[in-house]
């Protein structure tokens, strides 16, 4: 019988939604001349500031310290995959954790440059419009990677990784000695 076990807690999914749908507003919806635009990257850029301060003192799961970038354990997970073995993290995934951080990342670059381009100083000067939308056109590749990795990994491994980033359950198959 499967194990179901609380991971996300509600700040981390609100958190996560919220991203999705502010940065989907802005890169398909909105006019990025108009302030609801700029409107939306703020509180983008606010969530994930609020995402950094959850990831020093919230729970478990929440916490950079659970889920450290160590590119040497993303290697591993990668062998694991062309191999065949099944390594059932209940939090992230050393890949999953170098996405977050590259996401966060990108996502605070592209809040700051974007607020440049609202400022006197900045306003009108091309590399700033360049460096952003190029860090926009970044966004969108990780994010459609990081959507092909969580299903390629939740059917990998049977566990519904996005029903999970809505539950703030993960539903863990029972797993035969050896595996």
């Amino acid at each position: 019988m499967p194990s179901k076990i609380r991971v996300w807690d509600p700040f981390v999914r609100v958190f996560h939604w919220s991203v999705v749908a502010g940065f989907t507003a802005n890169a398909l919806f909105t006019n990025a001349e108009k302030s609801l635009h700029h409107n939306i990257g703020l509180a983008v850029l606010g969530l994930v500031v609020l995402r950094l301060v959850w990831g020093l003192i919230g729970p478990r799961h929440a916490r950079f310290s659970d889920f450290p970038p160590d590119p040497g354990a993303a290697m591993d997970q990668m062998r694991e995959m062309v191999s065949g073995r099944r390594n059932i993290h209940l939090g992230h995934s050393p890949l999953g954790a170098l996405m977050i951080y590259n996401l966060l990342l990108t996502l605070i670059a592209i809040g700051v440059t974007g607020y440049m381009q609202t400022t006197v100083a900045w306003f009108g000067i091309d590399w700033v419009k360049e460096v952003h939308e190029a860090l926009v056109t970044w966004a969108e590749i990780s994010v459609v990677l990081h959507i092909l990795a969580v299903f390629t990994e939740s059917r990998r491994l049977g566990v519904n990784l996005p029903r999970s980033m809505l539950t703030g359950y993960k539903s863990l198959p029972d797993q035969s000695p050896g595996e």
